[in-house]
Formats: C-alpha cells, structure tokens, sequence
C-alpha cells in the first residue's frame, strides 16, 4: 500500500525483492538496537542509523539531511523522552508555521499510535468518535480506537469526505432521542487532510464542520499522515494556517512525509488534555529518546523542506494522472494529491501487475478492481517514466 515499484525484466524483480528485505526487519528494532544503551550519539551510531536509513527506502535527500543534522549533535546529551532542546527548536518552527504561537505540541511515532492516543484523550468515557466510514480510524486500524473504549460512530463518506449538513443531522438526532443518555454519544469528530482516497476538504467545508463541532460541543480532530501532500496539491485553498485555527487538535505526518517515524501532534489553543504525557505512556507511546522525533521534524520544518518534498510527490502523480487520462484510463475519484485511484478490468489490473506493483483497494464488481498508484517525495523522474511506458 505504498510506492509503485517497477520490475520490467525478472531480473529487476529480484533486485525489488532483495531490497524489500528491509519489511522483514522493521525500521524500529534496528533503530532500538542502534541507539541501545547510548546517553550520546557517536560515530557507531551515526553509522548504523545511516545504515537503516537507506535501507528503509527514506530516500536520499532526507537522509542525508537527517544525517547531517544528527552528525552536527553527535557530542551532545539529550534528557529523555523528548525534553530536549531539540525537540524545543522543532516546536518552535511549527508554532511559526502554523502561525499558533499558543499551541502545544508532543511527538510521537506512528499515525494509528496517535489516532488511539489522541481520540481516547480527549473523548469523554461515554461517547464515541464520529467520522466516515471509510476513515482510517474505522477501516484499517484494527480496532484501535474501540479497544480503548470508544465506538466509531460512521456517517456515509462523500469521496472520502463527510458533509457537514449530515453531521448536524446525525447530532440533532441523536439529541432527539428520548432515550439518548443510554446510547453512545457523538464525543469528537475525526477527518483526515488529505482523505483516505487522496481527495481533499475545502476551506468552505472545513468551516462548516467546524461549526458543528462548535454547536454540539465536539473537539474536531484532523489526522494529517499526509498533510504535507493535501497542503502542497494543486487547486487547494487550505494552509496549515488554516488548519491551526479550524482543528483543536490536529497532526503533522512525518511518516508518510520524508520522516523515517514520526507525528507531529498540535494541540492549537492550549487544549491538550491534563497529565498528557502520562496519557502518552499509558498507552505505550511515548518514546524515550525523542531528540531522535525532534531532530526529524526540525529538519522537515528547515528552509521549507516538508512543503518542498511533498510538492514533489504530487507533481510526479499529476504527470502519471495526465497520461492515465489521455489513456482512456477511468479515474475512481477526482483526487489531487500523490494518491491515485484507477479502476481497471480485471485483465488489464493483471497486466499491469505483471510489471508493476499496485495497491489492491476493492472490488468494484466482477470484472472490476480499483487500484491504488502511490508517489511518496522520493518518487524519481525516472520511476514515473518507467510506468507511463507500461501503460
């Protein structure tokens, strides 16, 4: 479910497979035992995380700059668990990029970490979490949020997207019902920017779900794993300004953005919930090296890099969307950012798959699949070249 990868002769095929060994050795474990037992970064370590760096695919320019950064603090000592200056310059930034001098910000590692933790944080014991039922929190977290206690309350999506118009009328139904205090109450709205199928909210659409939030009491939570992507798409009118000031708690995604782990989470106006950090570790979150968070968001957050990356990405899927069009190719959604849907008949999906690596979405009837082309910003000219030769 992540970059396309081209294998044109079987021989590419086995150099593909060779370099996705890395799957079979997760990022963190070679990270945890390169950092094992260290109160200071050394030569040692600067090699081994170099090491696990390209072998996770971070991609060359973000790992040299993550490099350079953490040769440039090699000889220094960090208190743990993110209380480092580090981590403070990278909070910084952000604050000034969100343009919410206010805001309190933590890091964490994974996208669904973060979902559960800040969703079982700020909805009360008794309610749940309203969001679409092709949301991340409902479709591909395992239950994440339901092992905490909360249910997924789902409304119909509408591309990816619900509508602010049913979120009122999911409310106002529920607050209707004269059996209401025995049911699950409507706790907080999740949305992610950009969707679960690439497509993006408007700022007129963000503005009204946020009206709502407001009229039933409901903080409104933004999962932002591919912001940067949503941010930097073409015809979008929402900034990360925007975003500070429309969510009372959203997230940076640095996972999915250059970062090798990381979440940037932005409570925007001084709402992150009592003893936070205690909630953190209760839920097995919280990192006890976090310079190792900070250093990659305040490289990401240096000269523009997070912007200037993402842009990359969804400049190589518009050129891959424009050939799919000229093609004859059907587009599942009008997406603009770095995913893209394709429904294919079953014989060309294995056509294509022969030669490339496609992410399976549904099915879309009997002889009928939609399929997902991922760009991520280290997604080269010639890769997308190589699969518009395939088409």
């Amino acid at each position: 479910m992540g970059l396309f990868n081209i294998f044109s002769k079987k021989e590419n095929k086995a150099d593909l497979d060779k370099g996705l060994e890395k799957t079979k050795e997760g990022v963190f474990s070679k990270l945890a035992r390169a950092v094992a037992g260290k109160s200071k970064v050394d030569e040692e370590v600067l090699d081994n995380l170099e090491e696990i760096l390209i072998s996770s695919d971070v991609g060359v320019d973000t790992t040299v700059r993550i490099i350079e950064r953490i040769e440039q603090i090699a000889q220094n000592q960090y208190p743990g668990y993110g209380n480092d200056s580090i981590c403070e310059s990278a909070k910084t930034k952000i604050r000034e990029a969100c343009s919410c001098p206010d805001a309190q910000i933590f890091f964490l590692v994974g996208g669904t970490q973060t979902n559960q933790t800040i969703i079982d944080s700020i909805t009360p014991q008794y309610a749940g979490v309203v969001a679409a039922n092709t949301g991340h929190v409902n479709v591909h977290e395992a239950g994440a949020i339901e092992f905490t206690g909360h249910k997924v309350l789902t409304l119909p999506h509408h591309d990816g997207k619900i509508d602010a118009d049913e979120l009122d009328e999911y409310c106002a139904t529920f607050y209707a019902d004269g059996n209401y205090t025995h049911m699950v109450f409507p706790g907080c709205v999740y949305i992610s920017q950009a969707t679960e199928y690439g497509t993006l909210y408007t700022l007129d659409e963000l503005e009204a779900i946020r009206k709502i939030c407001t009229k039933y009491d409901m903080p409104l939570f933004i999962d932002g794993a591919r912001l940067g992507y949503a941010l930097t798409a073409t015809g979008n009118d929402v900034t990360l300004e925007d975003i500070a000031r429309i969510a009372d708690v959203f997230y940076i995604g640095g996972t999915k953005v250059g970062a090798m782990f990381g979440e940037a989470v932005v409570f925007t106006h001084g709402n992150m919930p009592k003893n936070f950090v205690t909630l953190v570790k209760q839920h097995g979150a919280l990192l006890a090296k976090g310079w190792l968070l900070g250093v990659q968001f305040d490289t990401l957050f240096t000269d523009n890099l997070y912007c200037r990356i993402a842009r990359r990405a969804n400049d190589a899927a518009d050129r891959i969307r424009e050939v799919l069009v000229e093609r004859g190719y059907t587009l599942t959604f009008d997406a603009p950012t770095n995913q893209i849907f394709i429904t294919l008949d079953n014989e060309t999906s294995e056509r294509l798959q022969r030669s490339v690596c496609l992410g399976f979405m549904e099915k879309a009837d009997d002889t009928h699949t939609v399929m997902r082309i991922c760009t991520s910003w280290a997604t080269t000219d010639e890769q997308v070249e190589q699969l518009i030769a395939l088409l």
